[in-house]
C-alpha cells in the first residue's frame, strides 16, 4: 500500500517542481536558445547601394564567407536610393529575429545631420554588430599636373584665392564634404565643383576644368593604372596600404587631418544579444581571412572586424564631425 500512495505523491512533487521552475525558464533570454540554433534558414543582408559597387562586391565577399562559417546563405539584397532611407524601412520591416541585416555606414552618419528629417535613427532603431571594412579618399591630379605634392597645391590655392576647382561627386557626399573639411582645415578658398558620377568628374580633371579631385580609390583605380592620373595624399591617419608610397594630407602640411570611410553590419534594435554575439564572432574569423582581405586591399578596402561598441562610438563620433562640417560650409539641410 505504501508503494501504490507513494506514486501519486512523487508525480504531486515533480508538477509542483517544474511548476517552480516554470518562472525561472521563462525568465531566461531567449536569445540563450537562440544562441544554439540560429541561423537556421537564410539571412537577408539588406544593402543601400545599386549592384557592382564597393560596398556591395565587398558585402558579398563577406556575406559568402559568413554562409561557409554558419552553415546558411547569406543573401544580399540592393536597395539603393534616398540617401539610405529606403534600406533602412526595409530592414525595420524585416523583424529583428537575426534573419535580416543591414549596412550602414559613415554616409549613414552623414545623412543624420543632412536632413531635416531622417525617418529612422541609427542610434536607436538599429543594434550594431560589426565593421566589415575601412577605407580612404584619395586626392589625385592629373598626370600632367603642374602640382608634384599635396603641398604644391596647397601653396598655389593660398597664393590664388577662389581660382583653383576642386572636384567630388554629389553634394552631401563623403567625397564632398571631406573636400569641404581639408578647405576649412587648411584654410583654403577654393571651388568645390560636383559631378553626378565619379568618371565625369575624372574627365573634367583630364580635360583641366578641375585642378584636384577627391574619390574613393575603387572609383579612380582604372584611370591610376593608366597612369593617367597621379595620387598625391590619403584622407586617412596612416597612408593606406593599397598605395603604402603616398603620404597622408596631415603628412603634407595639414595636421590633425584625417577621414576614414567605414562600413559596418547592422540588425534591427531588439535583435536578440546572442545572435548580434554569433555574428561578430563569426565575422572575426571572416574578415581575417587571407584571401578576402587580399580582394578587398585590390578595391582599396581595409577588411577589419570590430567590436558592436566600437562601430557605436565611430558612428556617434561620425555624426558630430560630419554636422560640424555640414554647418561650417552652409550646405543646405534636404
Amino acid at each position: 500500500m505504501q508503494n501504490i500512495k507513494s506514486k501519486p505523491r512523487r508525480s504531486h512533487l515533480l508538477c509542483l517542481a517544474f511548476a517552480m521552475l516554470l518562472p525561472l525558464l521563462a525568465a531566461l533570454p531567449v536569445s540563450q536558445a537562440w544562441a544554439q540554433t540560429y541561423p537556421s534558414k537564410p539571412v537577408r543582408i539588406i544593402v543601400p547601394f545599386g549592384p557592382g559597387g564597393v560596398a556591395d562586391v565587398t558585402t558579398r565577399l563577406v556575406a559568402d564567407k559568413l554562409g561557409e562559417k554558419l552553415g546558411q546563405r547569406f543573401v544580399v539584397e540592393n536597395v539603393p536610393g534616398a540617401g539610405g532611407i529606403a534600406a533602412a524601412r526595409a530592414a525595420i520591416s524585416g523583424g529583428n529575429d537575426g534573419y535580416t541585416l543591414t549596412l550602414l555606414t559613415n554616409g549613414t552618419a552623414i545623412s543624420v545631420p543632412l536632413f531635416t528629417k531622417l525617418p529612422f535613427d541609427p542610434l536607436k532603431d538599429f543594434t550594431p554588430i560589426s565593421s566589415i571594412g575601412y577605407f580612404d579618399t584619395l586626392f589625385v591630379v592629373s598626370a600632367d599636373s603642374q602640382y608634384k605634392t599635396l603641398q604644391d597645391f596647397i601653396k598655389a590655392a593660398k597664393d590664388n584665392p577662389g581660382k583653383l576647382n576642386v572636384g567630388t561627386i554629389n553634394p552631401g557626399s563623403t567625397q564632398h564634404l571631406t573636400s569641404e573639411l581639408f578647405k576649412s582645415s587648411a584654410g583654403l578658398n577654393f571651388v568645390n565643383v560636383t559631378f553626378r558620377t565619379s568618371g565625369e568628374a575624372v574627365l573634367a580633371l583630364l580635360r583641366n576644368d578641375i585642378h584636384l579631385m577627391v574619390d574613393f580609390y575603387a572609383a579612380l583605380r582604372p584611370t591610376l593604372s593608366d597612369k593617367k592620373i597621379r595620387p598625391l595624399a590619403w584622407s586617412g591617419p596612416t597612408p593606406s596600404p593599397a598605395l603604402p608610397e603616398v603620404p597622408t594630407v596631415a603628412q603634407s602640411g595639414v595636421p590633425g587631418f584625417e577621414v576614414v570611410s567605414w562600413n559596418a553590419l547592422y540588425a534591427p534594435a531588439g535583435t536578440p544579444p546572442a545572435v548580434i554575439g554569433t555574428l561578430n564572432n563569426a565575422l572575426r574569423t571572416v574578415l581575417a581571412d587571407p584571401e578576402l582581405k587580399k580582394k578587398a586591399l585590390e578595391m582599396g578596402i581595409d577588411a577589419r572586424a570590430s567590436s558592436p561598441a566600437e562601430i557605436d562610438a565611430r558612428m556617434r563620433a561620425d555624426i558630430e564631425k560630419w554636422r560640424r562640417v555640414i554647418e561650417q560650409a552652409g550646405i543646405p539641410r534636404q
